[in-house]
């Protein structure tokens, strides 16, 4: 082996070799979709979508992603990556897509958004028609409720809430710490 001070950066990385074909149909399913979820599990033996073992789609997005082609998001083990307009060029190039076949996050929705009626106080219940959550009964209070303040009571815990005691806070009337024993 060389020398330490003569190695270079990336001598004591190992390459992993990644057939074409398992590349082709991960790179296929990224652009066809336009994301890809991943769980940070090496050791999983397939990845949910994808016919491969899921360390080699781990690094082929890694290394998407550290050439700009993908951008990554992470949240309780799973790793969600997202295709860049630079990444939506190199797939299609590197798939011999035509530019007419974009990737299914940038298609328009074939129907548009049902706008849901408003009923008067702003609720999304319109006409009446349908039954609300908890039936015919109104929000708020009972009409026979009638709150008190009991300021005489102390409150609980050691906070104010209560007259002060006579005698000071020993119970002795000099106040200040309790004489010596």
């Amino acid at each position: 082996p060389p020398a330490p001070s003569a190695r270079t950066p990336h001598s004591g990385l190992h390459t992993m070799l990644i057939t074409k074909k398992t590349r082709l149909d991960i790179y296929s399913f990224l652009f066809k979709e336009g994301v890809m979820c991943a769980k940070n599990d090496p050791f999983k033996t397939k990845h949910d979508d994808v016919d491969a073992p899921n360390v080699q789609v781990l690094k082929l997005l890694q290394s998407l992603e550290s050439r700009g082609y993908v951008r990554r998001g992470y949240n309780w083990s799973w790793f969600y990556y997202y295709l860049t307009n630079e990444g939506i060029e190199y797939l299609r190039d590197f798939l011999h897509l035509p530019a007419t076949i974009v990737p299914a996050t940038l298609k328009k929705s074939a129907r548009p958004m049902e706008r849901r009626p408003m009923d008067a106080r702003g609720g999304r219940y319109g006409d009446d028609s349908r039954p609300r959550p908890f039936g015919d009964k109104e929000a708020g209070p009972g009409a026979g409720f009638r709150p008190e303040f009991r300021g005489e009571r102390s409150a609980f815990g050691r906070g104010r809430g209560g007259p002060p005691r006579e005698g000071g806070a020993f119970g002795r009337g000099g106040g200040g710490a309790p004489p010596r024993m």
